[in-house]
């Protein structure tokens, strides 16, 4: 996880496990605000896999992480799964 500087709204760069049949893929999220760095490293968070990469500035975004926008309005709550109740890699129906 890194910070996005270049980003024109604050975000982070993440590094996102999805297991052995997707792999590790990155992603852009406007997280800070109603994230820290610290809470999301090795949180478990919900993804669109299928989507087209997407270019954030200098960055390619290779899956879309889903969330809500924060009530104070800045950065959004990624929805994490509890760990251990869903596998890595595990597909949302």
């Amino acid at each position: 996880m890194q910070d996005f500087p270049e980003a024109r709204k604050a975000a982070y760069k993440l590094e996102i496990d999805f297991g052995p049949e997707i792999g590790v893929k990155q992603s852009s999220v406007q997280a800070p605000g109603a994230h820290t760095k610290e809470e999301l490293v090795g949180s478990l968070v919900c993804c669109v896999v299928n989507f087209p990469v997407k270019r954030v500035g200098p960055f390619e975004s290779e899956v879309l992480t889903l969330g809500f926008k924060n009530n104070a309005g800045n950065g959004w709550v990624l929805i994490e799964p509890k760990k251990d109740s869903v596998e890595i890699g595990g597909k949302l129906q």
